[in-house]
C-alpha cells in the first residue's frame, strides 16, 4: 500500500475539499482524486460519500482515519529517524557481570571506542539480578548478564556459553576416579554469588551427589563469592574446589598449578546474554551490535573448551 495515498486521504479529512488538498500536497485535484479512488480499491471500500451535497467522509472512512494516521505518523517518524546525523553519540549506562569483566569486556570497549568515539560509556559491575532491576527501571541502557529477561518490552539475545568445570589447585585431590566424588564433597565448594543460576545450579548437583555417594547433605560445605578474583585466590590457597569456567585460570592450568578434576556431573554451562529496552535508542543498537561483534571475535580466538559463541 503507498504511504502517500494514506497521507492523501488524512490530508483531505482534515482539510475537506480536493481543491484545498491538491494545493497542501502540491498536485492537482485529478491527481488527488485518483489517489483516493486507488485507495478505495486496495481497501475495497468508499471513502467519501459522493452522494452528499457537501464533502463528507463515510461512516467506514470515519472509522479508518485514525488507523491511516497512525501509519502516516510512523512513517514520517522512520523517516526522520533516517535522517538523523549517523554519528552514535551520548551517554551510554552499561551493565555487565564480573564473567565478561575478565573475558571480552576490554575488547568490547576497544571497539566501542574505536568506532563511536563520541559514545561517553558509565560502566557497572554486579550480579545478575541486580543488572536485571535495573534494566527494568531505566537506569541501565544495556546489560550483559547470566541468561535472559522474560519481558515482552525487552529484547534478550543469548551471546555465549561458557563451559564450567571443577578446578582444584594440584595436589588437593586424589584424583583417582574410585571415591573421587566423595573426596571433592570433603572439600568446600566454591562458586558465584548466592542465588544465582550457577548457584543454584551448584546446589542441585551437590545434593545429587551427597545422595549418591551417601554423604550427609549438612556435610557439604558450599563457599559462595560474587568476585571471580576471589574464589580464584581461594582455590590457589587450596581453601576448595571451584565450579567455575576454565577460562579464568587458564594460565594456571596451562602451568600445572591448576587442574581440571575429572568428576562427574560436570557443572552446566553459564549461558551469557544481552539485554536492552525494545524501543531503546539509536545508541543502544549500535553498543549491541558492537557487543556481538567483540563477543564473537574473543570466542575465536580463545577456543570452545573456555568459551563458544553464540553469535
Amino acid at each position: 500500500m503507498n504511504t502517500r495515498f494514506l497521507e492523501t486521504f488524512v490530508t483531505l479529512a482534515q482539510l475537506r475539499s480536493f481543491r484545498a488538498t491538491a494545493h497542501a500536497l502540491h498536485a492537482t485535484p485529478a491527481a488527488i482524486s485518483l489517489r483516493i479512488k486507488t485507495l478505495e480499491e486496495e481497501l475495497q471500500t468508499e471513502l467519501i460519500d459522493r452522494g452528499a451535497k457537501d464533502f463528507r467522509l463515510t461512516a467506514h472512512a470515519e472509522y479508518l482515519l485514525g488507523h491511516a494516521k497512525a501509519v502516516v505518523d510512523a512513517t514520517r517518524r522512520l523517516q526522520s529517524a533516517a535522517r538523523k546525523d549517523n554519528a552514535i553519540r551520548g551517554r551510554l549506562r552499561l551493565g555487565v557481570i564480573e564473567s565478561v569483566v575478565h573475558s571480552w569486556l576490554a575488547q568490547y570497549i576497544r571497539e566501542l571506542n574505536a568506532d563511536h568515539p563520541e559514545l561517553e560509556i558509565d560502566l557497572a559491575v554486579d550480579m545478575s539480578n541486580v543488572l536485571e532491576k535495573r534494566l527494568r527501571a531505566r537506569e541501565l541502557d544495556l546489560v550483559i548478564q547470566v541468561e535472559g529477561v522474560d519481558s515482552s518490552d525487552i529484547v534478550s539475545e543469548a551471546l555465549a556459553v561458557y563451559p564450567l568445570h571443577w578446578i582444584a589447585r594440584k595436589g588437593l585431590i586424589d584424583t583417582r576416579k574410585e571415591g573421587l566424588n566423595q573426596r571433592l564433597l570433603q572439600r568446600p565448594i566454591l562458586t558465584f554469588g548466592r542465588g544465582t543460576a550457577p548457584h543454584r545450579m551448584i546446589e542441585e548437583i551437590v545434593s545429587k551427589m551427597a545422595n549418591l555417594a551417601a554423604v550427609p547433605l549438612e556435610q557439604t560445605r558450599i563457599t559462595c563469592s560474587p568476585s571471580v578474583a576471589a574464589i580464584v585466590q581461594l582455590v590457589k590457597d587450596g581453601y576448595g574446589v571451584a565450579a567455575i569456567p576454565s577460562l579464568f585460570v587458564s594460565g594456571f592450568l596451562d602451568t600445572g598449578e591448576f587442574i581440571e578434576l575429572p568428576v562427574h556431573p560436570e557443572p552446566p554451562p553459564i549461558l551469557v546474554s544481552m539485554c536492552f529496552h525494545a524501543n531503546a535508542a539509536m545508541m543502544v543498537h549500535a553498543a549491541a551490535t558492537a557487543a556481538r561483534l567483540a563477543c564473537a571475535g574473543y570466542c575465536a580466538q580463545v577456543g570452545p573448551h573456555y568459551i563458544k559463541s553464540l553469535c
